[in-house]
Parts: structure tokens; sequence; C-alpha cells
């Protein structure tokens, strides 16, 4: 019987003598949950979670290029597309898209994650030179004009090693690396940070009535695997992100599943990255069918996985979140040192 462990996360100003602090951030734990397939959730003390699997949990999180993992980082969206579900057409081009990442970097944003194919459900696959078109220039206009990291979210290897030429640090792939398998080698041979994220089936079929046995755990052992390939292949796990794909292939029951217990895949000992913003189930839950009134929704969402230790949250809403996050620290820490 296969016995999963998820740190229960606490955050205040006071910390218990016996804690340890979760993946070297700002939240710390006393007790973890034993999870498996066949038995009922225990709760034990973090004593009893296995050495490897503490270490997993507590080790710190090495610097991600440019970025702390010691803190929350907000990944800024910049769809360059036609037809994404919330922003599609409205920094289409190189001019649209500086502007917009200048905005995002006034609001404070951390990074800045450039896409080029709209993987809304029910998307169709994007020609590979039409997203190197839409991406790359944009990527370029970035780096030559503003100090900031970039991502490319790409599912291809040639979309992601254009990007990389122009100045980007990071890919970011929905389908996991299972999509394109020369990507997996391109992010090896050339040491690239990578986000591998979860998906059930691809875009254009993945919210057709997905199923799984246990939708935490399939999602932990679907990472678990991916990052194994590549720490077997040489890619540290300080470099690799691990995001559990909320709205890939999941409905509103098992996106909150994922929600709830997030911090499970701590113990894969990669920062974690958690993308929901402005996503349907939050139009659904928060009764708001237009996508441009989810900011308060997707907010809440960001919070509440920071509140679990999730290194990175990836929004449309960048001021928004970052006013919500400053205050949340504050409250959680009874300090504020700004002016």
């Amino acid at each position: 019987m296969t016995n999963y462990y998820r740190a229960i996360p606490q955050t205040g100003p006071f910390r218990v003598p016996e804690s340890v602090r979760l993946a070297g951030g700002w939240c710390w734990v006393t007790h973890a949950e034993r999870l498996s397939r066949n038995k009922s959730p225990e709760i034990v003390p973090i004593s009893q979670v296995p050495n490897d699997i503490l270490a997993n949990m507590t080790n710190p999180r090495r610097k991600l290029g440019l970025l702390e993992m010691d803190r929350p980082q907000l990944m800024g969206i910049l769809n360059v597309t036609p037809d994404s579900f919330s922003d599609g057409g409205q920094h289409f081009g190189p001019t649209q898209g500086l502007a917009h990442a200048r905005t995002m970097i006034e609001d404070g944003v951390s990074l800045i994650d450039v896409g080029g194919e709209s993987t809304r459900p029910g998307s169709i696959e994007v020609p590979t030179e039409v997203e190197i078109a839409r991406t790359a220039p944009v990527v370029a206009a970035i780096a030559s004009e503003l100090k900031v990291p970039i991502s490319i979210d790409t599912r291809k290897a040639a979309v992601a090693a254009a990007a990389l030429n122009e100045g980007a640090f990071l890919v970011n792939d929905v389908s996991g690396l299972t999509f394109d398998p020369y990507l997996k080698d391109l992010c090896v041979e050339q040491k690239v940070p990578v986000c591998v994220m979860h998906a059930l089936g691809d875009p254009e079929t993945m919210q057709a009535n997905p199923r799984y046995q246990n939708v935490l755990l399939d999602v932990y052992d679907f990472l678990e695997t991916q990052v194994k390939t590549l720490s077997e292949r040489g890619m540290p796990k300080s470099q690799i992100l691990v995001d559990p794909g909320i709205g890939f292939g999941k409905s509103i029951s098992h996106n909150l599943k994922l929600l709830a217990r997030v911090s499970l895949f701590h113990s894969l000992g990669c920062p974690v990255l958690l993308g929901a913003s402005r996503k349907k189930f939050i139009g659904t839950i928060g009764n708001a069918p237009d996508v441009e009134n989810r900011a308060p929704g997707s907010v809440a969402v960001a919070l509440a996985g920071i509140a679990q230790g999730v290194h990175v949250v990836r929004v449309h809403d960048v001021a928004e979140t970052r006013q919500a996050l400053r205050l949340w620290q504050a409250v959680i820490t009874g300090e504020h040192h700004g002016a």
C-alpha cells in the first residue's frame, strides 16, 4: 500500500518549537495528512513522515532564475492570441504585448508568461510556425526593453527554442512534457527550467466528462513520474515547477479537491505553481459568467494557494492580486514594511 503525505501548512506570527518550515518558505508544519487509495485519511505528527518525503517537504527551494522561492511570486499572463478565453486579441503583436508587459511590471509582476496558442476547452492546435510568429517577436520586444524574467507557454519544442533564443528563460508546458517528446530533450540539454503541468487529454476534448480514480493522487502520480524522469536525466528538482493543472480535464469537484489539498505537491520536492485565474469554476461558484468580473474570485483562490505554500500563482489581474497579497502578508505577520 502506497502512502502519500500532505503537509498541513500553518501561518502566523508565532511558531511552536517542534514545527518545521515548509519548503523554506512562509508556512510551517507540525502535522501531516497521511493519504492512501484504500484507507481514510489520517493526521499524523510530522515526525512520522518518512525521511525522504520530509526532506522534500522541508528543503528550501533554490532560486529559479532571478526569482527567490522563499516568497510568493506572481506570474503575469500575456496571451498573444486572437482567441484565448479571457483576453484573446487584446495583446496581439509586439507593440500591444510590450505595452501590457509594461503595465504588469508597474503592477508588481514577478515574471511574464507569453503564450501563442489558446488552450481553453474546445480549442484546436495552432500550427508551429503560426505560434512562433506570434510569440517570438513579443518575447524579443520584452527582453530588449524590459528587465523582467520571461517564460514561454507552449507544448512545442520549436516554439520554445525560438522563444529561448529571444530571451525567455523558462518553459511552461500545459501538457506536462507529453505532447512533444523533443521539448523534454530541449529543456534537459539546454538546462532550461520547466513547469510540468497535469492535463487529462488535449484542450479540444479535455472537458468531455473527465474521470479519475482519485484526482488528487492520480495527478500526484503523474507529476511524480515526470519529475523523476527529468531528475534521472540530470535536471535538478529546483529547476522543475509542478502545476496540478486546474481546469485542464477537471470538473468543478476535481478542481476543488485539488485546491483543498494542493500542499500535497510539496512532497515532490519542487516549487509549486498554481494557475486558476478567471477559470470557469470561479465564474460558476462566484456567479460571474463574464470573465472580466472574476478578479475577486481569482484573488481568493490565489491567496488560498499561497496559504498552502504555493510558490508561484499565474494571474491575469496582477494589481489586484499584488494588493491582496500585501495585505495578507501584513495580517499574518502583524508587520508592514512599506511607506
